[in-house]
């Protein structure tokens, strides 16, 4: 079980975070966090290094941060992940979050978006895309850039599956699996092949606590019941999946 999209820098983790990461070694073969901020740059780091071959690295600025990050702040992060590019296994999570409505600031979150894409292009790392009410602007400048290793995290646009899978890109569905007929739906028609298992914890927690990412196995189960297969057969193929697709090595 790999769990592809936590987010271990959280403060929700700072009593208990060594003891939550012991845990999921016991049963989990890796765990992918996300940092979405350059104040978690260096803690994600650090991480990367104590459990090395079982935390892996994403690293991008998140679009909900557009508004309290300028340019220089964006600069000095890119200088960062392009000097620990060794310890990066993706670039993500980047993309478009429209519940910030100014048409100026969703601008201004397509140009930091296009600056990852080329980011991601010159380190040869694949993307994960953040896309809250924008998956098809998302989409569409993936495809007028030719981006081919794409990960449509959170992904909960069923009219647009078709898309993505013609693209050869893969989607993650998480524990809110568990309680959405949309994404049911989702994890039903995607091919076993493209898809990922994610929890985004420490959020979307199935009994609205805190979600970790030993919940990963609650996705995999759940995605077992709906495609009608075993679990061992969804845990095996998502889980090479994501070794193919983050180039993971042990």
């Amino acid at each position: 079980m790999i769990d592809v999209h936590a987010h271990l820098e959280s403060d929700d983790y700072s009593s208990d975070r060594e003891e939550v990461i012991e845990k999921c070694k016991k049963e989990l073969k890796a765990v992918i966090t996300s940092c979405t901020h350059p104040k978690d740059f260096d803690l994600t780091m650090q991480l990367v290094d104590k459990y090395e071959n079982f935390v892996f690295a994403t690293v991008s600025i998140h679009p909900e941060y557009i508004k309290e990050i300028n340019e220089k702040e964006v600069n000095e992060f890119f200088d960062m992940v392009k000097k620990n590019k060794d310890k990066i296994v993706g670039v993500g999570e980047t993309g478009l979050d429209f519940i910030i409505e100014e048409s100026e600031w969703r601008e201004k979150q397509k140009e930091l978006f296009i600056s990852f894409i080329s980011l991601a292009k010159d380190l040869d790392k694949p993307l994960i895309i953040h896309a809250r009410r924008a998956f098809e602007e998302a989409i569409e400048i993936l495809e007028d850039h030719k981006v081919k290793n794409v990960l449509m995290h959170f992904f909960s646009a069923k009219e647009l599956l078709e898309r993505v899978k013609n693209n050869g890109w893969y989607i993650s569905v998480n524990t809110a699996l568990l309680r959405s007929k949309k994404i049911k739906k989702i994890a039903r028609d995607i091919p076993l092949e493209n898809l990922l298992t994610e929890t985004d914890s420490p959020w979307l927690d199935p009994q609205g606590g805190r979600n970790t990412p030993l919940n990963v196995r609650l996705v995999i189960e759940k995605i077992a019941e709906v495609k009608k297969i075993s679990f061992e057969e969804v845990d095996k193929v998502t889980t090479d999946n994501a070794i193919q697709f983050f180039k993971l090595r042990f």
